[in-house]
């Protein structure tokens, strides 16, 4: 059951829409009339037809048919009826012929059909409108199929033989007329009437054969464009977007088959995501084992490298490389970024004093070594955009704005953003944390020491970007240092 959507106002047009074309009709084109005034039959048009609106409107307006957008059978048996009181009183009260009286019953039936469907369509095009997008994508196919190619085939097959037969039964009706009236033969009236008649009666039917149509491609046109639209959503990669279902019917179906579908791919991206982020949470616990930073540093850093990224995004420059997309490969990537430490023997890599040059030296190969271990997970499970993402932070987030950076001493934007993010992040975090050989400085000192390397350590852009978010960096590292402290706080009751 849906909402009836009734439409008062086109209701009652297309009602005296019906009676004005069925009375000029009458009293106008037919040939056979001619008995009645016109001022008689537009009366007794207006009253059947007004009568018949009235219980429409007061009567019907919520009728199960109307809940269940049936108006065309509805308005077809309304219509029927009101044409049966008209040709009793006809009948009654004129003594009209049967051909006349079957006029009068197949012609107000056929308005009554006609009136029907455009007002079918038209709560058809209004439901689908008030839906919300949640509504039309929470349709359950139920019920019988109705097949849309079905109904246009039935449509219009139902309204050539319309034509047909009301033109044939006109043939029939103006040939008996036209023996009966020998004299409007002879001087040409009747040849004029006749040819009146058929013309009437073709632009009648046609203008609402093609009225129908209009809102019939209108529904079809609008259910097709919310369906294009959520596939190009899923096309730009929200694979969590789904088609909307109308009605039962061809599209519903395929709709419906789609939906299905992509909740099956959606399933499986979640498992290869999952699978993804066990192996990032893994290799970065790996890591953190050995060395002496802990694990809130590499989650401080790719909150602090998607806060950068999210502020770059709003600059044009940036808005092609910086989707959401890309933001969330990015905070998933990052943790991976000194991964290449693991490589790096212990004697240097847990010193807690200055190092050698020599010592250096070795340290500066863990960039290499993390993006080699990263071509090789390439190598073995195929490229994608996480691993081409992560080697890339790996390998480049020592590098420096001015080429003085290791290991390949590139300069300004020949260093991947990414690499470039990941810099700034990195820095400031090993600023504010406190490390076996020094204390952690306050975020103005860190701020100031990154403020020192703009243009020379750090990308400039970035570095604006950290001061209009400097905020963010507070309160990202004051959430993971109060987590610490409770987790040591833990550990020490354990130990207790």
């Amino acid at each position: 059951m849906v909402k009836s959507h009734y439409n008062a106002s086109l209701t009652l047009k297309l009602y005296v829409l019906a009676a004005v074309v069925f009375g000029l009709y009458s009293g106008r084109v037919c040939p056979m009339l001619e008995t009645l005034s016109f001022a008689e039959l537009f009366t007794h048009v207006s009253t059947t037809f007004g009568s018949v609106y009235l219980v429409r409107h007061f009567l019907l307006s919520e009728h199960k048919l109307v809940q269940q957008q049936k108006h065309a059978l509805l308005d077809s048996v309304l219509m029927f009826f009101g044409s049966l009181v008209l040709a009793t009183f006809y009948n009654t009260f004129y003594d009209f012929t049967l051909d006349s009286n079957l006029k009068v019953l197949f012609g107000m039936t056929l308005f009554g059909f006609f009136t029907g469907v455009l007002l079918q369509l038209d709560a058809k095009i209004a439901h689908f409108d008030s839906l919300s997008s949640a509504e039309r994508y929470q349709f359950e196919l139920s019920g019988q199929r109705q097949s849309i190619v079905k109904q246009m085939i039935f449509l219009i097959s139902l309204l050539l033989i319309t034509l047909t037969s009301m033109l044939a039964m006109v043939a029939v009706k103006d040939i008996f007329w036209l023996e009966q009236n020998p004299q409007r033969v002879l001087d040409g009236t009747g040849k004029i009437s006749v040819i009146k008649e058929f013309i009437y009666i073709s632009v009648v039917l046609g203008a609402y054969v093609i009225t129908i149509m209009i809102q019939w491609s209108k529904l079809i046109q609008r259910v097709l464009t919310a369906q294009e639209s959520s596939l190009l959503e899923v096309a730009n990669g929200n694979i969590s977007k789904r088609l909307p279902i109308f009605e039962h019917n061809e599209f519903g179906s395929m709709a419906s088959l789609t939906n299905q579908m992509l909740d099956s791919l959606e399933s499986s991206q979640d498992e290869v995501k999952t699978t993804r982020d066990v192996a990032i949470v893994s290799l970065s616990a790996l890591a953190e084992s050995r060395d002496n930073e802990t694990g809130a540093h590499i989650l401080r850093t790719q909150e602090y490298v998607r806060a950068l990224a999210a502020h770059l995004s709003q600059f044009e420059q940036h808005k092609p490389l910086l989707t959401s997309h890309y933001i969330e490969l990015l905070y998933k990537s990052a943790p991976l970024h000194d991964v290449g430490k693991v490589g790096i023997p212990d004697n240097i890599l847990l010193k807690p004093g200055k190092l050698t040059d020599e010592e250096f030296e070795v340290m500066k190969g863990h960039p290499e070594i993390g993006a080699k271990a990263l071509s090789m997970a390439e190598g073995q499970l195929g490229s994608n955009s996480f691993l081409q993402l992560a080697k890339e932070i790996s390998l480049t987030h020592h590098e420096k704005w001015d080429g003085s950076g290791y290991p390949k001493g590139l300069k300004a934007e020949e260093i991947p953003l990414s690499g470039r993010l990941m810099a700034l992040a990195d820095v400031y975090d090993a600023l504010i944390s406190e490390r076996v050989y020094k204390k952690a400085f306050s975020h103005e000192k860190a701020k100031a020491i990154i403020l020192q390397g703009n243009g020379n350590h750090f990308d400039p852009q970035v570095v604006d970007a950290f001061i209009a978010i400097e905020n963010e960096f507070v309160a990202i590292a004051n959430k993971y240092r109060s987590l610490e402290a409770q987790e040591n706080e833990q550990e020490q009751r354990m130990h207790a």
